[in-house]
């Protein structure tokens, strides 16, 4: 799979691919937690506010920024400041390598995981933002911005059933082909009348190099699109 798109835009995640699950079995669509953050930021989701992510932007964003500007390796970044306690790669998207060499084991335990998630996730959002000549006080309100609209625990976010006119499209690139899908096809509406409630078909899933990062396109993807799954020729198609 190629680039994910936010109304047109790129999230500077997977333009030199990513790996994905075409899978009926999985309701909503999965993908890693730095670029569904964004797509909840962008349609207005609302999960569980990530502390540790706040406190990343709050006590560490300028220095961030500033190591970026500087043109230092991005996937070491958060190493040098000290939130994993590895200094190799840890693969997260855009410009970072996304395959652990055999000899570069994590070695972070449990307890530093979320903080070193979080700069890391961090860092590949200011990379964005600066590709996009943004200043520095909107980068920072940025990816603050985007701390808050972290998921819940269980993956699940809620959007405002009024803003659905409103909303962008969310669009998967594959094959070279841009495949949009619409906010009523994206967003699924639970209930009905005053007790209606609207949740994105969007949830995390963060899985590890070198076997990821991984997108599932589960059945909100399948809904819009009309899938093929050719065993004899080994292929899928999407209509």
């Amino acid at each position: 799979m190629g680039e994910v798109l936010i109304d047109g835009e790129t999230t500077g995640y997977c333009g030199s691919g990513c790996k994905a699950i075409v899978d009926s079995g999985t309701s909503l669509l999965a993908g890693p937690t730095t670029i569904i953050t964004q797509i909840n930021h962008a349609i207005g989701a609302s999960g569980v506010v990530s502390q540790q992510c706040k406190t990343v932007v709050a006590e560490y964003g300028k220095t961030i920024l500033d190591m970026l500007i500087a043109e230092s390796q991005p996937q070491k970044i958060c190493s040098q400041i000290g939130f994993c306690t590895f200094d190799g790669i840890h693969g997260i998207g855009m410009g970072i390598v996304s395959v652990v060499d055999k000899n570069n084991q994590k070695s972070s335990g449990s307890v530093n995981d979320a903080m070193c998630n979080a700069c890391e996730m961090a860092v590949v959002w200011m990379q964005n933002q600066l590709r996009r000549n943004e200043t520095e006080d909107q980068i920072l309100n940025y990816v603050d911005q985007l701390c808050e609209r972290l998921p819940s625990p269980m993956g699940e976010s809620v959007v405002d059933c009024a803003s659905l006119p409103s909303l962008p499209s969310i669009s998967f690139t594959i094959g070279g082909k841009v495949l949009d899908l619409a906010p009523e096809e994206y967003v699924l509406q639970v209930g009905e009348g005053i007790a209606a409630q609207c949740v994105s078909g969007f949830i995390t899933l963060d899985v590890a190099p070198p076997r990821g990062p991984l997108w599932i396109l589960g059945e909100v993807f399948m809904g819009r699109y009309h899938t093929v799954f050719d065993y004899g020729n080994m292929q899928v198609g999407f209509a």
